[in-house]
This record gives C-alpha cells, structure tokens and sequence, in this order.
C-alpha cells in the first residue's frame, strides 16, 4: 500500500510562510521522483516543484525565487518551503510520487488572505 500524507497548510498573510510536508510510505522514495501540484476553483491541477531522484529540481515560473522544494530520503519525505506567499498561491496542495507510475496524496489547504 502506496500512501502520501501532507500536512502543514494553513491560512497565512499575504508575504507570509508555509512549510508543505509529504510523509511517503509503501514504496522505495529514494528512486521516486517527487512533485508537488496544486489546484485552485475552477483551475486545473497544476505543476508547482519537482525534485528527481538525482536531486534536481524544477519549478513553475510563477513560483521561482520563492518557493524550495526539498527531500530527505531518510525521512521518505517532501517538502515545499513557500515564502512571499501571494492570495494566488491559494489552492490545495498535491504531493506526487512518480517513477512511472504515479501516486497522489489526499492533499492540504493553503489559504493566503488578509
């Protein structure tokens, strides 16, 4: 049984922080290839980081230079540092596992309001 749990969501200011973590079980993380998606009302679920197995990293271009994407394979787990947070960045965040074949987590609210 494949499972991913995020937590760490919340609502934040608008320039405030959140740390995003995905706790991964069931599979050998240190050869998965790790993402975090996003989806908004009304938008379609999006691709926010990636971290391969190598450790490189990709972001979407409307979150470089403020959100960091991270692993620690001892941990089996994820994260996403998200910093100068904008009302935009409001969505549920997806944790994915692929190596492919891709795994979801149930996902976890991120509100950025004032």
């Amino acid at each position: 049984q494949v499972q991913l749990v995020e937590s760490g969501g919340g609502l934040v200011q608008p320039g405030g922080s959140l740390r995003l973590s995905c706790a991964a079980s069931g599979l050998t993380f240190s050869v998965y290839d790790m993402s975090w998606y996003r989806q908004s009302p009304g938008k379609q679920r999006e691709l926010v980081a990636t971290i391969t197995r190598g450790g490189s990293t990709n972001y979407a271009d409307s979150v470089k230079g403020r959100f960091t994407i991270s692993r620690d394979n001892a941990k089996s787990a994820v994260y996403l540092q998200m910093n100068s947070l904008k009302p935009e960045d409001t969505a549920v965040y997806y944790c994915n596992a692929n190596n492919g074949n891709p795994h979801w987590g149930q996902g976890t609210q991120v509100t950025v309001s004032s």
